[in-house]
């Protein structure tokens, strides 16, 4: 999201806020408004005091919870104004809560006229995004109702969904009007001589799957709560001193303290799970999660426990096609929104990944207190691999185009990143190299759970002979020899999509290549073109389809590099290591220490600071679990 906006989060919940606390109903790639369960449930929030709008004399700090600014009516050097506003905001699980406090600046008594313009539109978020898409609501209806001490909007669609927003302030207002642009409530307040008074204003947003709404009352509340669930997270702390290592991981930490989302397990018990990222992402991911979980597994189990049992709770049973759900198959998103609800959109539940069901049994096994009670979720996920997921059938794991959802489902999920070295986007099936990778790697840790907590030594035999065979045909038909490295892909025609990708760093991760490959990887993705400085560019600079501002063509995305920072610490390549950590905890530092979701493919040489990407999300889960990678490579882990 762009810089000039506040967020506060919390449980599912968050608000995108301007300086000064306000809500102006912005769309695009940078939304702002209160947002829950993937619709806006505010867009607008706009205070005007004494009939203009109030000048911000201290923003409020983007991270500070509550989130504290100061507004002055207008006023001039010889007649300054006449009281002092402090605003406080925060929220907690579907609730915006704020405290307004009139200072009066004047020996004498002050009459200040406060009015607030609200409104929710119920945008679902895949409205907003500045991608051209539009979606037929016809039968969306919204309402307006004055209640005691406040307003309520509804929206309805169809006999089954309904959505409501409800503001109130305390006292009540005084006057409640319709205006073109929403709803205007308004208060006169009179303030006696060098006098204060304060004003509250509760929001609260009810949509189908949110969970109950938060009891809190003040901004002092939600923050004193807030702190104490990130502190319970954080604490103790993983890394002392206030080294680069330390202070990345305790940013980190408190980023997916803060993203954590709620969800549901396989027998309904309740789990906090990390979500991918805000504005677009607040909710499961199948890959985001798991990767994130992984990342953070030394330091913070519980997160791995809570995203495998959420997972194994939406696993595939059936086929359906719009939504590319297949038996044993996992879920790649899982979305709460009107659009989803009314199959507008597949992400309901939308199993559009080719990776997710591999690395659910890597995370399993690396989480193996769970092994025994999965044991049925993971051998449905092996038979998806060999079956569905393509291994018997094609030889890999493989993922069809999705004219519907997803064009790739790997990682690199956006239009045209799956390509040859002219930029020519891979005909399907494809089969992506690092997905291999993570297939060779699942079958060989689930053959582990099978002869060590199962007791079935044939089903072991039987996949690490599959395993075994899978890494001889990657070497052999991956393989790019004049380019001494792997393939990106092969596209349907089992042709190498020969664009050379940060993907190959994977291999190193799950041990698909045998040690002289993995060497010489290693080393070719620290060399200039690759290597930014500050992170592995997704291509290698130079190549026809390079851009160092697009989104998996060229740019660096944080998480990418932590994968291949745990492959370089499996093989022992200490020196291109510490090159890779050293420049993705300068990038950190650039950032306040919150890592970004990605960043500019630019280099040092182009500009003396990381170059932004427009459109990252920030926090960003598998981004702020980074540092974590990082310290277990730098300690020889992987």
């Amino acid at each position: 999201m762009s810089g000039d906006r506040v967020l506060l989060v919390r449980d599912g919940t968050f608000a995108a806020l301007t300086p000064g606390g306000g809500i102006t109903g912005r769309r695009g790639t940078s939304p702002d408004g209160l947002f829950r369960c993937d619709a806006r449930h505010l867009s607008r929030w706009q205070l005007t005091v004494d009939g203009a709008e109030p000048a911000v004399l201290v923003p409020a700090a983007d991270g500070a919870v509550p989130a504290a600014s100061v507004l002055m009516p207008q006023g001039t050097r010889d007649e300054p104004a006449a009281y002092t506003v402090f605003r406080e905001q925060a929220v907690a699980a579907g609730v915006l809560v704020e405290r307004l406090r009139l200072v009066s600046n004047r020996p004498v008594e002050v009459t200040a006229r406060l009015e607030l313009l609200t409104d929710a539109d119920f945008a679902d978020q895949f409205e907003l995004r500045a991608d051209g898409r539009a979606y037929d609501k016809g039968d969306g209806r919204r309402s307006t109702s004055v209640l005691p001490g406040g307003v309520e909007f509804t929206y309805r669609r169809g006999d089954a969904w309904s959505a409501t927003t409800t503001v109130r302030g305390t006292p009540a207002p005084d006057a409640i009007r319709s205006a073109p642009e929403g709803t205007v409530l308004g208060w006169t307040v009179t303030l006696p001589p060098h006098g204060d008074a304060e004003l509250t204003l509760r929001a609260e947003a009810r949509t189908p799957g949110g969970s109950a709404v938060s009891e809190v009352t003040s901004p002092a509340e939600a923050a004193h709560e807030l702190a104490a669930d990130i502190e319970q997270f954080t604490l103790p702390a993983i890394t002392e001193g206030t080294d680069a290592p330390a202070r990345a991981c305790a940013q980190g930490l408190a980023d997916l303290a803060l993203l954590r989302v709620p969800a549901t397990g396989p027998d309904g018990e309740a789990l906090r799970v990390p979500g991918a990222g805000i504005p677009w992402f607040l909710t499961l991911f199948g890959r985001d999660s798991l990767l994130t979980s992984l990342f953070a597994l030394p330091y913070r189990p519980e997160l791995a426990e809570h995203t495998l049992l959420a997972l194994a709770a939406t696993q595939g049973t059936t086929y359906d096609a719009f939504r590319g759900e297949q038996p044993g198959r996992i879920v790649h998103e899982v979305r709460l929104g009107e659009l989803a609800h009314f199959g507008q959109v597949p992400y309901g539940r939308y199993y559009g990944a080719v990776d997710s069901t591999p690395l659910f049994l890597v995370l399993l096994h690396a989480h193996r207190a769970l092994a025994a009670r999965l044991e049925a979720q993971a051998r449905a996920a092996v038979d998806w691999m060999l079956g569905d997921g393509g291994l018997t059938e094609h030889g890999w794991l493989v993922y069809t185009p999705d004219p519907n959802g997803l064009v790739n489902q790997n990682w690199k999920d956006s239009e045209g990143a799956i390509c040859f070295a002219d930029g020519t986007q891979a005909d399907g099936p494809i089969a992506v190299a690092e997905a291999q990778g993570y297939a060779y790697d699942a079958l060989l840790r689930t053959a582990g759970l099978a002869r060590e907590v199962w007791g079935d030594p044939e089903y072991a035999e039987r996949l690490e002979s599959v395993a075994a065979d899978l890494r001889a045909r990657f070497h052999r038909d991956f393989w790019l020899p004049e380019q001494d490295f792997p393939a990106l892909a092969l596209d349907g025609a089992g042709r190498p999509a020969d664009a050379l990708a940060s993907d190959a760093g994977h291999l190193l991760w799950s041990g698909i290549l045998d040690e002289d490959r993995a060497a010489r990887v290693g080393r070719r993705l620290l060399e200039p073109d690759f290597f930014s400085g500050w992170a592995i560019r997704t291509l290698a600079a130079g190549q026809a389809p390079y851009h160092p501002l697009s989104y998996h063509r060229g740019s660096c995305w944080p998480h990418d590099n932590a994968v291949i920072a745990l492959g370089l610490a499996r093989y022992g390549l200490t020196e291109e290591l510490r090159t890779l950590a050293a420049g993705l905890l300068a990038t950190a530092e650039q950032h306040g220490w919150r890592l970004p979701e990605v960043l500019a493919g630019y280099s040092p040489a182009d500009h003396p600071a990381p170059v932004p990407y427009p459109h990252s999300c920030s926090p960003q889960a598998w981004a702020a679990a980074t540092p974590l990678a990082l310290l277990t490579a730098l300690r020889g882990g992987h």
